[in-house]
């Protein structure tokens, strides 16, 4: 199944690139398409990076999540002491995400 999935990931990221690279084999040599292309890639970059973010934000808080839920299952007695470590470690993790955001958002208003 790992294999499979390392089979799909790769698949989608070779297709990304040659989706990529193509718009750079038409490009003309003029100014003003430059500042066009300039453009096109800050809002391509933006988009990727904050649905990367985002997916690695979502994986992240989920395996959290979960690993905090079954110690809890297995011993409900620590609870108290699983659960704030638990929130910190979200809140750390959805600060990662934010930042992307913010990052991409500078890059956009430049645009």
């Amino acid at each position: 199944m790992v294999n499979q999935n390392m089979k799909l990931v790769f698949s989608a990221l070779s297709a990304l690139a040659v989706m990529l690279i193509g718009g750079v084999a038409f490009a003309s040599n003029g100014a003003a398409d430059n500042a066009f292309t300039m453009k096109a890639f800050i809002g391509i970059a933006t988009g990727l990076g904050i649905g990367i973010a985002a997916f690695g934000g979502a994986l992240g808080q989920g395996r959290a999540a979960a690993a905090a839920l079954e110690g809890i299952a297995r011993n409900p007695g620590a609870s108290s002491k699983i659960f704030t470590p638990m929130i910190l470690g979200l809140a750390l993790i959805e600060s990662l995400v934010i930042y992307a955001l913010v990052i991409s958002l500078i890059l956009v208003l430049k645009l």
